[in-house]
């Protein structure tokens, strides 16, 4: 297999193109903006969705499913949610075609025009608070704690595979309470679930913090966020929760009878993370080879190769390569023996090399002989010719060495590109010629974050919640009241 990518080095934003594109991960569609996600890619994604649907559901969480279309009038009950989301709506105005007498085929029938047009969801609130207020009458319905796996629709005009397309997967929980505290404790417990899957099984690190004004969530009272850093030193918005305090029930006018008899609004909460996380799981780890896969989210985590001259060779190979697939297998750990004819052992190397598989075993005639199997990390791209013995044993243990590594990896690029800066003038040269994370001094005001984009490109990614207080003059204005925040240019 021929060298297929451009280098990062060269053009960052070509090379992940390319990797998405020839590790088939995913293609744009004959649909302007919209993607097709290949039977690879998508089976990371169900990887994420699976693990991400096991916390959950250990958190007290179920799933439902609301519908696609929203009326068009439930928007206009929360202004700024409205707001946030009007550019990118995508509006059903008519519900039958007709066929074309004079230019053939089919045109939209002008008479089936629809009383109130339908929005393709790009969020749910609006549809689900509806429905909550059917079902909530007493604090003996509350919590509400519902989660939905759907597809939403966000107009883009300039789109990239996973990071940003007009339809693209998602999950997006929606929790009801009878107070503010349990409100509150949800999105927090939310938010660290993310980050627990991001670390854990991504080997992304994270910053968990809290959105400034300027990018909270379009009607919530505060937005919590996890921040990945790319290997472009650009930053990455990997997830998000939303406080949205009784913003949704008073639009929707659902309330409950307390256990004191009082008749109160709802206290609300959503939270979500999207398919987006896949062009993280690419940007974080992968190189000018191809991807590098964390081995919790590796469809494939070890992969044979047979080596051989005619079919008597392959055989005796075969046999040693499926004893040694079944003992891992028994073990948890998932792989693909590759025993075709129509490619030879070089051209799936690269295939496999491309495609991020962990673990690449090749097993030749001289391994059978001897009891030994090549075994070639990913990660690393280290070969070491070992014994079958215990060989199943010592996959597992190296695949958790892999998956931490990589994090480390990851988490030590991090410590080298987060940078600090006391004046505009350190802030400008280190946004402009380092990138990365820049803890800087900020009043608070959206006048001062939008002016600092005008100028850098650069926004508030997050405000920390470690309890970081230290005060100091803000970089743009001066103001000796302001606070340490992280900027960075982002996705």
């Amino acid at each position: 297999m021929a060298k297929v990518l451009t280098s990062k080095e060269e053009n960052y934003s070509q090379w992940y193109n390319d990797l998405v594109i020839k590790a088939d991960l995913a293609e744009n569609s004959a649909v302007r903006g919209c993607m097709v996600i290949k039977p690879y890619g998508y089976a990371i994604w169900e990887k994420m969705r699976d693990q991400l649907d096991r916390m959950f559901k250990a958190t007290g969480h179920e799933n439902a499913y609301f519908p696609l279309f929203i009326p068009k009038s439930f928007f206009s009950k929360e202004a700024d949610h409205v707001e946030g989301f009007a550019k990118e709506c995508a509006v059903v105005t008519h519900y039958r075609l007709t066929n074309d007498e004079e230019k053939g085929g089919v045109k939209v029938d002008p008479t089936a025009k629809l009383e109130e047009e339908l929005i393709i969801r790009p969020t749910s609130e609006t549809i689900i608070w509806n429905t909550y207020k059917n079902w909530i009458q007493s604090y003996r319905d509350l919590p509400i704690l519902v989660n939905q796996w759907a597809n939403v629709v966000r107009w883009e005009m300039r789109t990239r595979l996973f990071l940003r397309t007009a339809e693209f997967l998602w999950q997006e929980g929606h929790t009801a309470h009878a107070t503010k505290q349990e409100a509150v404790e949800e999105a927090e417990l939310m938010v660290k679930t993310y980050a627990e899957f991001a670390e854990k099984f991504m080997a992304v690190p994270v910053h968990i913090g809290v959105k400034s004004e300027a990018e909270r969530f379009a009607g919530a009272i505060e937005t919590y966020c996890i921040e990945a850093l790319m290997q472009d030193g650009k930053a990455l918005q990997a997830g998000t929760s939303h406080f949205l305090g009784q913003n949704f029930a008073k639009a929707f006018d659902v309330k409950f009878t307390s256990k004191e008899g009082k008749l109160e609004h709802v206290w609300a909460t959503s939270w979500g993370v999207s398919t987006r996380l896949m062009g993280a799981l690419v940007m974080a780890h992968s190189d000018n080879n191809g991807l590098v896969l964390p081995p919790n989210l590796a469809p494939i985590q070890v992969v044979i190769v047979p080596i051989y001259k005619g079919a008597d060779q392959l055989g005796g190979i075969s046999e040693t390569a499926v004893k040694i697939k079944e003992q891992l297998e028994a073990l948890g750990i998932s792989v693909k023996y590759d025993d075709r004819d129509t490619h030879k052992p070089g051209w799936k190397f690269a295939e496999y090399e491309l495609k991020g598989v962990p673990v690449r075993l090749a097993i030749g005639p001289r391994d059978v002989e001897n009891g030994t199997v090549e075994l070639a990390r990913r990660d690393t791209l280290e070969k070491n010719v070992l014994s079958q013995e215990g060989i199943a044993d010592h996959i597992k243990k190296l695949l958790v060495e892999i998956q931490e590594k990589i994090y480390n990896k990851a988490l030590e690029f991090r410590k080298n590109n987060t940078h600090t800066a006391d004046s505009w003038d350190e802030f400008t040269e280190l946004i402009e010629h380092k990138g990365g994370f820049v803890r800087a001094h900020w009043d608070g005001t959206r006048e001062t974050e939008e002016k600092i984009k005008e100028l850098t490109k650069a926004t508030v990614r997050f405000i920390p919640l470690d309890g970081e207080t230290e005060k100091g003059k803000c970089i743009y204005t001066g103001n000796p009241s302001a606070r340490r925040v992280v900027f960075a240019k982002a996705y």
